[in-house]
């Protein structure tokens, strides 16, 4: 019996193992990198000239406690609907959705369950998905992995929707239905302070480790039953017979972990990949 790749049909073990290795040698490098390119300060022979700071008048400060007391009596749905920005806008690779990563953003709002099933439908039923999951299916073919399906085209395309489906009943469970039932926030607060292993460290404890909607920290319910309740769906509801055992569930569900500890590692560095990428060296100017 041939159980689904140590990935399920996320991605295979050869291939987050290529991931981490990149990420340990190009990662550091990166950094020394970004030190390097750093400007050095000008010196100017003018004087600095200090800026007084200036003092509100008495009817800005009435108006300010005002607003001050305004926001006091407002509910946490409301503070989290008018506070901005709850959610990113940023894609990993400048393709894959990261709409629930925070880059510097420490002191943010509680999402709302609206809010938390709004991003991750965004998010699922973005337009990427699409070649994503078709990559994944094309691996899956490749390798005639869960034999059940058949080869061609009908076992492509049972491939694809499986694919879709796995991924798509993972993100609502880990990122929006636990999370609203347990009161825990789903969104990655990326750390960006410490070395590259203090760093990567932090990424990693985040599978276990996550914020309340209060704002302490916890035990990561959302992700480790969230991915094992999706692989007990996945497993014994649309992917063949000859798969629906308890060790391969088990499976699936440690083959997500692991491709989701890769993926917030990721998300970790990100920014620093991003700078570099697009970063635009300036060239000094000669007086």
């Amino acid at each position: 019996m041939n159980n689904r790749p140590g990935l399920g049909l996320r991605f295979r073990l050869e291939a987050i193992t290529t991931l981490i290795a990149t990420l340990l040698i190009a990662l550091p490098a990166l950094a020394q990198q970004e030190k390097m390119d750093m400007p050095r300060p000008s010196l100017s022979s003018q004087p600095a000239i200090e800026a007084q700071p200036a003092q509100p008048s008495q009817q800005g400060q009435v108006d300010q406690d005002a607003k001050d007391a305004a926001k006091k009596h407002k509910t946490p749905e409301e503070k989290a609907e008018t506070a901005a920005p709850a959610t990113s806008n940023d894609r990993l690779f400048f393709a894959l959705p990261n709409f629930l990563t925070l880059e510097n953003a420490d002191q943010v709002p509680a999402l709302t369950t609206k809010q938390k099933f709004a991003v991750v439908t965004r998010s699922s039923f973005d337009y990427i998905q699409v070649p994503w999951y078709a990559f994944l299916a094309g691996i899956s073919q490749a390798e005639n992995s869960e034999p059940g399906y058949g080869q061609g085209a009908a076992g492509y395309g049972k491939r694809f929707g499986a694919a879709a489906a796995d991924g798509t009943i993972e993100n609502y469970f880990t990122s929006a239905i636990l999370p609203s039932v347990f009161h825990q926030d789903p969104r990655f607060f990326q750390s960006g302070k410490g070395s590259f292993w203090r760093r990567t460290g932090y990424a990693m404890s985040r599978i276990v480790v996550t914020r309340s909607d209060s704002g302490t920290n916890q035990f990561n319910v959302s992700e480790v039953f969230g991915s094992a309740i999706a692989a007990g769906i996945s497993t014994y509801s649309y992917h063949p017979h000859a798969d629906k055992t308890l060790s391969n569930t088990a499976s699936v569900w440690g083959s997500q972990i692991g491709y989701d500890t890769v993926t917030i590692v990721l998300k970790e560095f990100w920014p620093d990949i991003r700078r570099k990428l697009t970063h635009k060296r300036s060239e000094p100017v000669t007086p």
